[in-house]
């Protein structure tokens, strides 16, 4: 705590000739917040305190006064430490509502998909007859994870623009806002980019990156044009690695998920069943399907 006379000598020179420290530090006890705080606490604090504490009460009267940079975002607060009375500085509710946002977008990865998703937030998405399964499933997921983060995911397929991505956003920021870290990609943008890692060898470093995040969502699987390598090396991989680590997982896709299998089959060079059906084994290992039906909202 400053002394008095350093704290009084950053008044303005015209308040000082105006005023004399009696009649200032009569200001200060009367303000309305410092008469609620000695009144509150009047059991505890005796006149030696209040004259011990004057030094704190008059930063605490001035602080509310003139608004310094320093402590922007933060309230003055007063409270008793063992025969004084002391002030500290505390969040404000804007401050702390900043932070938490900043928080959720911290521990929030989107690639290849809008920024603007950051900012969704499942209280926000429409409850309507087609989304109200998923919406129950989701809520059910959450109440689960809080209490074990080993937990199947959901596979969401419908129909173009009913509003899969958008649940899933708000499921991953709230996932985020847990203090865990989640991984949300735009799988067939995802693929097509993998190329860019070969460069400066990141390539392994991507996949162990997506591989093992908290929370996984792929994105629109199913959409994606698959190599044998990008299938078997890359997603199969990845997949395998969350299913050996109970690791939560979410799809979403304009497939059903036999339909799925169908379109693993077929890569540009090969069809092999085989290792389609090895695939499909892990998605459905990872996590359970649930539709979601609607009015197309991209329209």
């Amino acid at each position: 705590m400053q002394a008095i006379s350093n704290l009084i000598s950053k008044l303005d020179p015209e308040l000082v000739k105006k005023y004399n420290l009696t009649e200032i530090y009569q200001q200060v006890l009367a303000d309305p917040d410092i008469k609620q705080f000695l009144q509150e606490n009047q059991t505890k604090i005796t006149a030696e305190m209040i004259n011990k504490s004057l030094p704190s009460l008059y930063e605490y009267y001035t602080s509310k006064q003139r608004k310094d940079p320093v402590t922007n975002g933060y309230r003055p607060e007063l409270f008793i430490n063992n025969q004084a009375i002391d002030l500290r500085y505390v969040p404000e509710a804007s401050k702390l509502a900043r932070d938490r946002v900043a928080n959720t977008k911290k521990h929030l990865q989107l690639i290849k998909l809008p920024q603007a998703l950051h900012d969704v937030r499942l209280s926000q998405a429409e409850m309507t007859q087609g989304r109200s399964q998923v919406m129950a499933l989701i809520q059910q997921f959450l109440a689960k994870y809080a209490q074990d983060i080993h937990q199947k995911g959901l596979y969401l397929s419908g129909d173009f623009g009913v509003g899969k991505t958008y649940i899933l956003a708000g499921l991953a920021n709230q996932v985020a806002a847990m203090d865990q870290q989640v991984v949300f990609l735009h799988l067939p943008a995802f693929i097509a980019s993998l190329s860019s890692h070969f460069e400066d060898n990141s390539l392994q470093s991507e996949i162990d990156r997506v591989a093992q995040c908290d929370l996984l969502i792929l994105d629109d699987i199913g959409a994606e044009t698959l190599s044998q390598w990008s299938r078997d090396d890359v997603l199969g991989v990845i997949l395998q690695a969350r299913m050996d680590n109970v690791l939560p997982t979410f799809f979403s896709s304009n497939m059903a998920m036999d339909d799925l299998e169908e379109h693993f089959k077929e890569t540009k060079n090969a069809i092999d069943p085989v290792k389609a059906a090895r695939l499909m084994e892990r998605v459905r290992t990872l996590a359970t399907e649930v539709v979601v039906s609607g009015k197309n909202r991209r329209r």
